[in-house]
């Protein structure tokens, strides 16, 4: 039987947690993380303000697009 893999954290005082099987993956740098760090914030991903960069973009793009504007508006 293989070993359970461990937290990739990378801190003074590493993690010896298990990795969650399917949550335990971070989307952005791709390192498995055990329930505790599994989140960017929580385990300092390098790849973090990439991510928020893109989720800005995206609201961004989105407010734009809902914007009303006069032409839009009925007339009374």
């Amino acid at each position: 039987m293989a070993a359970k893999k461990r937290c990739q954290l990378q801190a003074e005082a590493p993690c010896n947690s298990a990795v969650l099987r399917i949550v335990g993956q971070c989307p952005h740098c791709r390192a498995e993380f055990c329930g505790a760090h599994r989140l960017p914030e929580h385990h300092n991903c390098n790849k973090l303000e990439d991510c928020r960069q893109q989720a800005f973009e995206r609201n961004k793009a989105k407010l734009e697009s809902e914007r009303t504007v006069a032409p839009k508006m009925a007339t009374a």
